[in-house]
C-alpha cells in the first residue's frame, strides 16, 4: 500500500466540488443565493456557451475588500460565527464551500465593491489560485464563470445537453424568485430574456409572472398561523379542478428556503386526497415558517433535505392549513391531544442524486416510519359555547397540538341560478354574468350526497324484506368478515348464507332501489389492492350510486335543487373521483367567437 501523504489544496476543493457542484444549476443556485443574502433587491442572470458560462449580477452589499481573497478559501462564511449559529440558521448560505468549489473547477472573475469605499475590487480565480486588482464598479457584486468544469473532463462528458441543462437552471430560478418576491430576477439565455419578475413583494404577482394570469384564478391563498409554536404557513394552492401531471408544480419552502421534503409532499396529498384524479397533482406555493431552532437543515451541502424537531406536529399543521384554504368554509381554530391521533405512514425517502446520504427523521415517534395527525372531523358546538380565535393563545393543557376544523360561512342569501336547461340530459347549463357555467348534474349531486354521509354518524338504511344471494370471491368473503363495522357504519346490514354467499339485509335508504350485486362489485372494483381504504371506497361508492344518472331528464326545479345542494358543499371543484364537476365559457370568449363586442 502507498504511503499516507496530504492532498492539495487545489484537489481537495475539486473533490468537495462534487457535492457542492453538481451541474450548471448547482452555480447559479450558489450564487444567487448569495446575492439575496447580500440583501440584494434585483438580480441577473445569464448564461451562455451551452451553460458553461454563467454570469450573476446584484445590487447587494458587496464584498469588503480586505475579505475578498478569504471569501475564495474553505469554509469562509460571514453567515455563521459561533456552534450555537449552527442551530439557528437564518440565511440561504452558511457552509462557505460555494466559492472555493466553483473556483477549482472553472474561471472565475468576481468585481464587487460596498456602500463605503468610491472604488471596487476584481478579483480573478483559476485551479484555486486568487488575484485581485482595484477598479471601478456599481455597488453591489458580479460573478462571471467561465469554462465549468474545463479541468474535470469526467462530469463535461456527463452533463446532459444544453436545452435539459438550462431547464434545470430555470425550474432553479422559478423556484428562487417565488421564494423571494420582494427580489427582481432576470434570466437570461445567449442574450434572451427567458424569465422575469418585478420584485414588487406581491406573491400572487410574482407566480402571475412566472406562470400565466389564468392558472392564478384558479389560486386559493393559504394563511394559517399557531403562535403557540411559532409556526405560519403561506402562500397559494389551486384548486383541484386545476392539475398538472407531475409535482414539479409543488414549491414548498422553509423560512424562504426550497426543499424536497417528503413530509411537506404527503402532507399536500393527503390534502387533496378524494378531490383530484389518480397520476394527477396540484400546483402548490408554500413557505413555512418554523422557528430554526426547531427545523435541521445542515443534512447535506444541497441543503434541500430537512429534519425537523416535531415531525408529527408539521405534517399535521401543513395538511389542515391546505385542507381550510381549499374548503368553502370558514377555519375555527381549537386545541386537542394527542390522544385524538391517527397513523399515516409516509414512504421512506430516497436518496438523493449527489450523494449516497438519505434524509432521516428524529426518533421523537413510536415508529419511525409513522406520521400521527389529527382526526380531521367536524366539531360542533352549543349555542352558548364560542370557539376559539384563530390567533388566540389556547390554555397551557391543551397546547400539545392544534387542528383545524370549519363550520360553515355566514352569508346572506343569495338569488337562485338562473338555469338555462340541460344539455344531453347530464349536464345543466347555468346563465353566469361573466359567462356560461357548465355542470355535470351526476357528479355535482356526488359530492354533496358524499360530503353528507361522511358527517352523519348513522345513515338511514332501508330494511329488505327480501335480497338475492350473491356470490363472492374467498379473499372477499374474508374481506367482509373483517369489516362488517365498517360496512355497518354507513348503513349496510350484511350476513353470510353461505362461505361465499353474501346477503344484504339493508342497505342506506337513498340507494334501497340499487342492485345489491353492483353496490359489492363497485366498491371491490375501486379497492384495487387499498384495503386500508376500505372505509372511504364504501362511501364512494354509496354516493355514486345515490346520484342522479348522466342522461336522466330532469325538471327545472329538479336541477334547481341539485345546484343550490353543490354549491353548500365544502370541496366543490370535483367528484370524490377526482373528476371536475363545472366548466365556464367566459361571455368574452362566446362573444369573441361571433365577432361581437363582449
Amino acid at each position: 500500500m502507498a504511503r499516507i501523504k496530504q492532498l492539495s489544496k487545489h484537489l481537495i476543493n475539486q473533490i468537495a466540488a462534487g457535492e457542492v457542484i453538481e451541474r450548471p444549476a448547482s452555480v447559479v443556485k450558489e450564487l444567487v443565493e448569495n446575492s439575496i443574502d447580500a440583501g440584494a433587491t434585483k438580480v441577473s442572470i445569464e448564461t451562455a456557451n451551452d451553460c458553461r458560462d454563467i454570469r450573476v449580477a446584484d445590487n447587494g452589499s458587496g464584498i469588503h475588500p480586505d475579505d475578498i481573497v478569504l471569501a475564495f478559501s474553505k469554509h469562509a462564511t460571514s453567515k455563521i460565527a459561533t456552534d450555537e449559529d449552527l442551530y439557528s440558521i437564518t440565511t440561504l448560505g452558511f457552509r462557505g464551500e460555494a466559492l472555493s468549489s466553483i473556483i477549482s473547477i472553472a474561471k472565475l472573475t468576481c468585481i464587487t465593491r460596498t456602500k463605503d469605499f468610491e472604488t471596487g475590487t476584481k478579483v480573478k480565480c483559476e485551479n484555486s489560485e486568487v488575484t485581485r486588482v482595484e477598479t471601478g464598479c456599481a455597488i453591489g457584486t458580479i460573478m462571471e464563470v467561465k469554462d465549468l468544469f474545463y479541468n474535470i473532463p469526467a462530469r463535461l462528458k456527463f452533463l446532459r445537453n444544453p436545452n435539459t441543462e438550462f431547464s434545470y437552471i430555470q425550474e432553479l430560478v422559478q423556484a428562487l424568485a417565488i421564494a423571494h418576491p420582494q427580489v427582481a430576477i432576470e434570466l437570461k439565455k445567449n442574450g434572451k430574456t427567458m424569465l422575469k419578475t418585478t420584485g414588487q413583494n406581491f406573491l400572487l404577482q410574482t407566480i402571475k409572472e412566472i406562470y400565466s394570469a389564468e392558472l392564478t384564478s384558479h389560486m386559493k391563498e393559504i394563511n394559517r398561523e399557531d403562535p403557540a409554536f411559532g409556526l405560519r404557513i403561506t402562500g397559494y394552492v389551486t384548486t383541484p379542478d386545476y392539475t398538472r401531471s407531475s409535482k414539479k408544480g409543488y414549491h414548498t419552502y422553509i423560512n424562504s428556503r426550497t426543499v424536497k421534503c417528503p413530509v411537506f409532499y404527503k402532507a399536500i396529498d393527503m390534502a387533496y386526497k378524494n378531490l383530484i384524479a389518480g397520476g394527477k397533482y396540484p400546483l402548490v406555493v408554500l413557505n413555512l415558517e418554523i422557528p430554526p431552532e426547531d427545523v435541521d437543515v445542515n443534512v447535506h451541502p444541497t441543503k434541500k433535505e430537512v429534519r425537523y424537531k416535531n415531525i408529527n406536529q408539521v405534517f399535521n399543521f401543513i395538511m389542515s392549513a391546505i385542507m381550510g384554504g381549499l374548503s368553502n368554509t370558514a377555519p375555527v381554530q381549537e386545541s386537542v391531544s394527542y390522544g385524538e391521533l391517527k397513523a399515516v405512514n409516509i414512504p421512506a425517502p430516497t436518496p438523493s442524486a449527489s450523494s449516497n446520504k438519505v434524509l432521516s427523521f428524529p426518533h421523537n415517534s413510536v415508529n419511525d416510519d409513522t406520521v400521527y395527525f389529527s382526526d380531521l372531523k367536524k366539531n360542533s358546538f352549543t349555542p352558548t359555547e364560542k370557539p376559539q380565535s384563530f390567533t388566540s393563545k389556547p390554555p397551557e393543557f391543551l397546547q400539545s397540538e392544534q387542528k383545524q376544523f370549519f363550520k360553515p360561512i355566514e352569508v346572506q342569501p343569495v338569488e337562485e341560478d338562473n338555469i338555462i336547461g340541460q344539455y344531453k340530459n347530464t349536464y345543466i347549463l347555468i346563465e353566469k354574468e361573466d359567462g356560461l357555467e357548465i355542470v355535470d348534474q351526476h357528479i355535482a349531486e356526488e359530492r354533496y350526497i358524499y360530503e353528507k354521509l361522511k358527517s352523519q354518524k348513522e345513515p338511514a338504511s332501508q330494511l329488505l324484506f327480501l335480497s338475492d344471494p350473491v356470490t363472492v370471491a374467498p379473499g372477499e368473503a374474508a374481506l367482509i368478515r373483517e369489516n362488517m363495522t365498517k360496512f355497518e357504519k354507513f348503513g349496510y346490514g350484511l350476513e353470510f348464507t353461505g362461505d361465499n354467499e353474501v346477503t344484504f339485509r339493508k342497505v342506506p335508504q337513498m340507494i334501497a332501489k340499487v342492485n345489491p350485486r353492483e353496490i359489492l362489485a363497485d366498491i371491490f372494483a375501486n379497492i384495487e389492492g387499498d384495503i386500508d381504504n376500505l372505509e372511504e371506497k364504501i362511501l364512494i361508492t354509496t354516493a355514486c350510486k345515490a346520484s342522479v344518472k348522466a342522461g336522466q331528464k330532469l325538471s327545472t326545479w329538479q336541477m334547481q335543487e341539485i345546484i343550490k345542494k353543490w354549491r353548500t358543499t365544502k370541496m366543490p371543484y370535483t367528484c370524490p373521483h377526482g373528476r371536475p364537476i363545472t366548466k365556464t365559457i367566459p361571455h368574452k370568449q362566446i362573444a369573441g367567437f361571433f365577432q361581437r363586442q363582449a
